[in-house]
């Protein structure tokens, strides 16, 4: 699994940041970076309930 981010749909609410902070941080641009590219496990689950949650739809998970 690889998980990435659309920067262009990323519009920075930070919902990713606040529920995976292991896997996604905050950049100085405002917007979401990931931390961890291929999480693993319960990481992996968390980070793909936090695509599913992406109000703008940036997150990209390809397995």
């Amino acid at each position: 699994m690889k998980v990435t981010i659309d920067a262009t749909l990323c519009t920075g609410c930070s919902l990713c940041f606040s529920d995976v902070p292991e896997v996604f941080a905050m950049g100085d641009d405002g917007l979401a970076k990931v931390l961890v590219e291929s999480p693993a496990g319960d990481l992996a689950a968390k980070a793909k309930d936090a695509a599913t949650g992406c109000p703008a739809e940036a997150i990209i998970i390809k397995d």
